[in-house]
């Protein structure tokens, strides 16, 4: 077993981690350090964005907004702007950087730099994607038939970046006859893709290229039909979905669906059985779907049902049925389905009903099975429910705190459910569960390298009393060993926000803080979807503040257990969680020792660097 290496008093934590696509710099300071920071900052001069007050006006309502001017990311004055921040931090920051250096080789030295992901089979074909030491990018490969079988190179992303300074490639998606693919090539990084095809047959590009488009494309049942989402240019809304036939002009390609309204987005898909194409448009609190018969490509899409306010729903298709989750009458959604020929609600009937303790999530069609997402005390849990009516079970994962989800499964035949796995304590992990015989087998576990133990740390649930008397989840990770005595550092992360539940998940990065002494938690407030829909109705609107009362009241909980104390407290939220750490650092000031917003975001009238909170 290691040592704990605590950090010297003047020293700072560093974080790289990942938020979306895009890294970011978490530095953590311990109080020790303020002093030496503060010093350096007086030495340096932080720069201070100018006032150009501009005028927004929205449902009668005008505010001034000084500086709105910085969201015009080619202006000159706002890039020097930036500049001068970055250069600003760096000396701040300087004492520190032999520290920082240290930390991103440890950090790194974990990470396995050749490695494969778990194929997975589909028709013919066995699918993954496999990285290669010292190089940036992955490749996108297949085996047919057999693992054992040569392999075949579809995309080399590597090859794709030559000359470029930026590269995103998805995934290809696979014609029917498996012999084409269509692939999303961005190399800007504002999400504008050239949509490129390839025989595979052949190994050589086709003439076809669709420009400036998102990488949402689907293949129709002819092969040599695929159906793709254009953005607005300027807000990225995805708004229309076109129809492009191989071997003809894209710029001559019928637009099948354009989505008027400005609250909605729209995307493509075809369903798991492979029948139907679907257009699904989405808001906040409203969906609608429209479906084609993907062997008849060229006809026109049929409406599911108009949409309605505060109506959410998904679907899927088997057999001579569409299954619907929808939360019409039911705020936790319950699982309908309706015959494909009669589509309207008089024609639905129930599966799974509504319980008001369970969130129903999602769920997965098979042939013989139907698996059901499902969350309940804050926990998911993966339910197997065979056709047949016997034998319906949940799976037993054995921790306190996880995160338990349906992986890749596009095999409808199957009877081998492909789930993923982790915890704050055990990396993320890949398996194959037979719904017949129960039997469940590991066929990957992230490595971490190095002497990594998941035996060395502890994780707990916990529950925090929140003021109106709500019991608030709290997630924790620490070392083993560690005293509950009010000495520890910790850092509480939040977010609280759109229904997005903040599941424990294992962070390789984060073991450079455990093993340096922290404490690590998840305070599960009000605004997610951690305990149900109320949960995260609860948390929004006229009822927001109770995402931050919340917060406040799971770190004062954390520091009545003995897990740390009001100097050595720590908050971090990103994006939305850049609210909640504003808004706690406003009604408490004197609970915490610093806070981070990650939300990448600049605040000239409030310095959102790390900061002293008291």
């Amino acid at each position: 077993m290691r040592d704990i290496k605590r950090l010297p008093a003047s020293s700072v934590i560093v974080l790289v981690s990942s938020f979306g696509l895009l890294p970011y710099l978490t530095v953590v300071a311990v109080p020790q350090a303020v002093a030496q920071e503060r010093a350096a900052a007086q030495e340096a001069t932080a720069p201070v964005a100018k006032v150009i007050p501009h005028r927004l006006e929205a449902h009668g309502d005008v505010r001034i907004d000084n500086y709105y001017w910085l969201n015009q990311r080619d202006n000159p004055e706002v890039i020097a702007y930036l500049e001068a921040e970055n250069e600003y931090t760096e000396a701040v920051m300087a004492h520190t950087q032999a520290l920082q250096e240290t930390l991103f080789e440890e950090i790194k030295g974990r990470i396995k730099e050749t490695d494969l992901s778990v194929p997975y089979r589909k028709g013919d074909y066995f699918y993954y994607s496999r990285w290669e030491e010292g190089r940036d990018y992955p490749i996108y490969a297949r085996k047919r038939g057999s693992l054992d079988a040569a392999e075949q190179i579809m995309i080399d992303v590597n090859e794709l970046a030559e000359g470029h300074g930026f590269t995103s490639v998805r995934f290809p998606e696979v014609s029917s006859e498996q012999n084409l693919i269509a692939f999303a090539h961005d190399t800007v990084g504002r999400r504008f893709y050239n949509i490129r095809f390839k025989n595979l047959d052949t190994g050589v590009m086709l003439e076809d290229e669709i420009p400036q488009v998102t990488a949402n494309v689907a293949w129709a049942n002819d092969n040599r039909t695929v159906f793709y989402a254009r953005q607005d240019p300027v807000t990225l809304r995805r708004y229309q979905i076109y129809r492009h036939v191989l071997g003809t002009d894209p710029t001559e390609d019928e637009l099948v669906y354009e989505e008027p309204d400005v609250e909605f987005s729209c995307a493509v898909w075809k369903t798991k059985s492979e029948r139907y194409m679907i257009i699904g448009t989405f808001q906040t609190l409203s969906n609608e779907f429209r479906f084609l018969d993907a062997d008849d490509p060229g006809g026109e899409f049929t409406l599911f049902r108009p949409r309605e306010p505060d109506h959410e729903y998904t679907l899927d298709h088997f057999g001579d049925y569409f299954y619907i989750k929808s939360n019409d009458q039911a705020r936790n959604f319950r699982l309908m389905r309706t015959p494909v020929a009669h589509t309207g609600k008089e024609h639905w009937e129930e599966v799974i009903p509504h319980r008001d303790d369970v969130l129903l999530m999602g769920f997965e069609i098979f042939r013989d099975y139907l698996v059901v997402s499902e969350r309940k005390d804050g926990l998911r849990q993966l339910r197997i429910r065979p056709w047949s009516g016997e034998g319906e079970h949940y799976l037993d994962f054995g921790e306190p705190v996880y995160t338990a989800y349906v992986s890749t499964n596009p095999e409808i035949d199957s009877k081998i459910l492909r789930y993923g796995y982790t915890s704050l304590t055990t990396p993320n992990s890949v398996y194959d569960y037979d719904m017949e015989t129960r039997e469940r087998t590991l066929l990957k576990r992230e490595e971490v390298l190095g002497d990594f133990d998941p035996a060395d740390y502890v994780t707990e649930r916990l529950h925090a009393p929140a003021r109106d008397g709500v019991q608030v989840p709290v997630s924790i990770v620490y070392r083993k060993g560690l005293a509950k005595d009010g000495s520890n550092p910790l850092l509480l992360y939040g977010y609280g926000s759109y229904g997005a539940s903040m599941d424990a998940r294992f962070s390789s990065e984060r073991l450079s803080l455990l093993d340096r002494g922290f404490v690590y938690a998840i305070a599960h407030v009000r605004g997610g979807e951690e305990l149900g829909r109320q949960w995260y109705e609860n948390g929004k609107l006229l009822k927001k503040k109770n995402t931050f009362t919340d917060f406040i009241d799971v770190a004062e909980f954390l520091v009545a257990e003995g897990y740390t104390n009001p100097d050595l407290l720590f908050a971090q939220g990103g994006s939305a969680g850049g609210l909640l750490m504003g808004a706690i650092a406003n009604m408490r000031p004197d609970l915490g020792g610093c806070d981070h917003d990650h939300a990448g975001r600049q605040h000239p009238a409030h310095d959102q660097r790390v900061r002293r909170v008291g």
